[in-house]
């Protein structure tokens, strides 16, 4: 693998270009050139994304195609991906997206490795890593949370990263295994509370976080289940929005509304809780990963918790296909990439910082 297209040029798609091209000979592709100050160590280009006839112009001549774009992008970009016969990888949560690029893998004769962010993503990836130190395993809990540092407002809530794929998440329902059985489950819904070095959070479910699990677990497990971590309070004014204001049936409006309501901030962070029970020896324990994540400057511009996290997730993956550490055709689950052989990739390294 040497030549790799990227598409979006957001704060995310821009990382994952100056990630890979250390490596790799990078091209990008946008409806518009990022418009922050950064001078990008590749070629990018203004297109029309949308257009299927230019990108798969575009995609002849590369090796492989990360899409950064909008999850209602991605079928299409897959498809032609799948029939270029071209590493395909992206960062959607959308679980019918998922599906569909699944349906093309028994004819791929390359990789398609979809959710390759960090929920769906590296929250898998760590999850099974826990689940190897049991015979049996009763249940798989995983939480991530993408928040501003200081939070304000009642909302205590800024967009990180893309509103339309947030109101998504919130919307629609969710994959769980819940006393064994395999089910869709409500979002904004199934709250707990968290302490986190001593600061209280809540935690609610949202959908698309489990990715492929519950098909790899299902039968397995007694629970099986993720959640969204927000500042306590946020979960209930999102649900007064959506379904008692009735702005779930529109979801531009009420994604102008946030946006405008909640602009980006710059200090945010990013936390990663996976705990996971079961028998070893027939004795029951307990193992937990936790970490929180900060902005990090890389090669020589400050980015969010939420994009370098991201971005660094999806780039370690390419990379370890690249190596051929993972499969090179068919599709790749994320729970199927080990942890360790992650870490140890030249971005997978930036999460022992």
């Amino acid at each position: 693998m040497k030549d790799i297209l990227v598409l979006g040029m957001g704060k995310v798609g821009s990382l994952v270009g100056v990630l890979l091209s250390k490596k790799f000979k990078v091209k990008a592709i946008d409806k518009k050139r990022p418009h922050y100050k950064y001078n990008l160590p590749f070629e990018c280009i203004e297109g029309d994304v949308s257009n299927l006839e230019f990108i798969k112009e575009e995609l002849k001549n590369h090796d492989a195609v990360v899409s950064a774009l909008p999850y209602y992008l991605n079928k299409d970009i897959a498809q032609i991906a799948h029939d270029l016969e071209v590493h395909y990888f992206d960062l959607t949560e959308d679980v019918p997206t998922t599906q569909f690029i699944q349906s093309l893998s028994s004819t791929s004769k390359k990789i398609l490795a979809p959710q390759c962010g960090l929920a769906p993503g590296l929250i898998g990836i760590i999850g099974m890593d826990l689940t190897k130190s049991f015979d049996k395993i009763r249940d798989i809990e995983l939480r991530v949370g993408a928040l501003p540092r200081y939070p304000n407002g009642q909302l205590a809530y800024s967009f990180t990263w893309s509103p339309h794929g947030v109101i998504n998440e919130y919307v629609n329902d969710a994959e769980a295994i819940h006393n064994g059985k395999r089910k869709l489950v409500p979002s904004l819904d199934g709250f707990e509370y968290i302490n986190i070095e001593g600061q209280e959070f809540e935690a609610f479910t949202t959908s698309g976080g489990l990715g492929t699990l519950c098909e790899t677990f299902e039968g397995k497990v007694d629970t099986l289940n993720y959640k969204t971590i927000r500042y306590p309070g946020h979960g209930k004014l999102m649900r007064f929005l959506m379904y008692e204001l009735i702005l779930k049936e529109d979801k531009d409006q009420l994604e102008r509304i946030l946006s405008n309501a909640k602009p980006p901030v710059e200090e945010d962070v990013v936390y990663v809780y996976a705990i996971v029970e079961g028998w070893h020896n027939d004795t029951l324990s307990r193992k937990e990963y936790f970490k929180a994540f900060y902005p990090m400057e890389i090669e020589g511009k400050k980015w969010r918790a939420i994009s370098w996290t991201t971005a660094a997730s999806l780039v370690a993956v390419v990379e370890m296909v690249a190596s051929k550490t993972l499969p090179q055709k068919g599709f790749l689950k994320q729970e199927e990439i080990p942890f360790d052989k992650f870490l140890e990739t030249p971005t997978g390294s930036l999460f022992l910082s």
